[in-house]
Parts: C-alpha cells; sequence; structure tokens
C-alpha cells in the first residue's frame, strides 16, 4: 500500500430521537454540534455533526437521528465501541459527571496505561472515555456544563468486533497502512500515522458472538482521513486493483467520501480532511440552521416539513461558553 491513513476521520451512527441525540451530546458530553443537515440519502432525517469548535477532523461524531428507528443490536460485523479521549486526570470528574446526569457508567478500568471509562447513550450505543499519561495536545470546545480542562479532545478509538481476525487485520494493515502494536487476549490494536489518540482501532474477536444488527444504538461506518481528493483517487484505484468493492467518490458538500466493507463486516469511509464545516455559514454560528447542499436546496420546504423541530440548546453558542 502507498498510501496511507493519517487517523479517524469521523464515526457515524444510528440515533432515535433527535431531540435527545442532542442534550446528550451537547449537554452531557460537552461536544458542539458543527452542523445541522440531512441525511443525502433519506433526506426526512437529519445528520448531525458534532466536534471541537471547528469540527476539525478526528473530533468529530456524527448521527443519522431516526425517531421510529428500530433498536439495534451490537455484535460482531460492526464498531462495536467508539472512545473518546479526555484529560488524563478528567477520568473522575467525568464519572461523577455522568452519575449526576442520570448515565450509567461502570468502574475506571486501567490497561496500556490508560484509564477506560465505558458507558451508553440513550439509545443503547456503547462509548468510552480514555485517558492516557501521554496526554492529548488537541483544543477541546469549552462549555459552562463541561469545562475546557476536562473536556473531551477528540476521538480516541474504534473497537471493530470480529469473529476471526486474520482478514481484518490484513486490510487495515495492507490497504489501510495502518501497524500492528500489540496483542491482549482477544484484543488487538493498530494504529495509523503517528499514532495515539484519535489513530487508534482495536479489534475485538468473539468468535461466538452474535452478529450486530445495525439499527438505533449502533455505529453505521467508520472513516479515515485522508488529506485531499487527489490522493483519495489514488487510493481509490489502488483499492479496486486489489479486487476491493469501492464506491464512486460521493460528494458529502463538506469533504468527499468513498466506501467499502472489511471483511468482518463493518462499513468503511475514507473521507478527505479538504473541505470544512465554514463553507456555508460563519464558524461561530455552527450547527444553528439547517443546511443544505445546493442540489437539495430547491427542496428545502418539502424537507422541513418532514423532520422534527430540533431544539437546540445554549451550550451551543460560543456567547454561553465558559
Amino acid at each position: 500500500m502507498t498510501i496511507s491513513t493519517s487517523g479517524l476521520h469521523h464515526v457515524t451512527a444510528i440515533g432515535g430521537d433527535p431531540n435527545r441525540n442532542v442534550d446528550f451530546y451537547l449537554r452531557t458530553l460537552g461536544l458542539r454540534l458543527v452542523k445541522t443537515t440531512v441525511n443525502f440519502d433519506d433526506n426526512g432525517a437529519y445528520h448531525l455533526y458534532y466536534g471541537d469548535s471547528s469540527g476539525k477532523p478526528g473530533s468529530l461524531m456524527t448521527f443519522f437521528p431516526w425517531p421510529d428507528a428500530p433498536q439495534g443490536r451490537i455484535g460482531t460485523g460492526q464498531a462495536s465501541t467508539t472512545a473518546f479521549s479526555v484529560p488524563e486526570s478528567s477520568i473522575g470528574w467525568w464519572k461523577q459527571h455522568l452519575e449526576a446526569t442520570g448515565v450509567d457508567v461502570g468502574r475506571v478500568r486501567n490497561s496500556d496505561n490508560e484509564d477506560t471509562l465505558t458507558f451508553r447513550d440513550p439509545d443503547g450505543l456503547a462509548l468510552a472515555l480514555v485517558a492516557h499519561p501521554q496526554g492529548d495536545p488537541r483544543d477541546p470546545w469549552d462549555t459552562a456544563l463541561v469545562p475546557a480542562q476536562h473536556a473531551i479532545r477528540g476521538l480516541h478509538s474504534v473497537t471493530l468486533s470480529v469473529t476471526k481476525e486474520d482478514a481484518t487485520a490484513a486490510m487495515l494493515t495492507n490497504d489501510l497502512g495502518l501497524r500492528f502494536v500489540h496483542q491482549d487476549e482477544n484484543r488487538l490494536r493498530f494504529e495509523a500515522g503517528d499514532g495515539g489518540a484519535g489513530a487508534l482501532v482495536d479489534v475485538l474477536v468473539t468468535p461466538n458472538a452474535p452478529r450486530g444488527l445495525t439499527a438505533a444504538g449502533t455505529v453505521h461506518h467508520v472513516a479515515w482521513r485522508v488529506p485531499d481528493e487527489q490522493t483519495q483517487v489514488s487510493w481509490r484505484e489502488e483499492l479496486i486493483d486489489k479486487g476491493v468493492n469501492v464506491t464512486s467518490i460521493m460528494d458529502r458538500q463538506y469533504f468527499r467520501s468513498i466506501y467499502f466493507r472489511e471483511p468482518g463486516g463493518t462499513l468503511l469511509e475514507v473521507a478527505t480532511d479538504t473541505g470544512g464545516f465554514d463553507i456555508d455559514e460563519p464558524l461561530l454560528e455552527l450547527g444553528r440552521a439547517l443546511k443544505l447542499p445546493p442540489w437539495l436546496e430547491p427542496k428545502r420546504e418539502q424537507i422541513e416539513a418532514m423532520l422534527p423541530v430540533l431544539d437546540l440548546p445554549k451550550e451551543n453558542n460560543p456567547e454561553v461558553t465558559a
């Protein structure tokens, strides 16, 4: 593989009620809603992007929230856990904060010199907060509810659950350019680029676990970074030459994407760093208004009539942050 990713771009999951989703990720986790748009393949559903102040690649968690979505099942063939990076000294603060908001959290566990706190969002999506002694230099979004000294820095890692690891490991190393780091029992860790938070994926091998069902409370796909469109074109051609079934390059308005599945079943995306969320609204106003790409703008009235009203908490406005 002559092209490799530098790390995670975003993780996209399926949610239920969009207002409940917004309240949890903005007020409980302290992320910023950087874009309110629609699912380009299902215009009757929102696509909500959460991240740091500007939505930089590697900070992003996104959702397709369908109010009537059936409950999914976390299992093999999907990304089973999404982890965020927090400061080393903040795990205790987060445990108290989450418990105070009614979130059922696990006990703090330590592995690979990392403290990890696991919990689930209101739809049952498996999440974790991870603190590493090396720290994370990325700037957080700062709010009154989650102050900067404790705030999420961005994505830390994802866990792919598989029944067999060989083919998945081969794609991660040969087709995405990741490096094998180590194995701890049935968990294999790989890293991209310079490694560290935002560039990690764990492969969890559970041969007898049930297959996952993609619906509310599960991850839809995991996106990896590519610097620009030219590199993406070359990467796509390399994947096709290797026999990988890859989509055409898709315009996602804020980046360009290609999609394919790793052998264990998880849908992967390669998304460009170029683009950005301030191309159609000012940085200070990100996420406040429904934004549509040019090809959907003529259908705005029809689309808005299909969408539930979104009650955006004031914490998303820079003027009320801490």
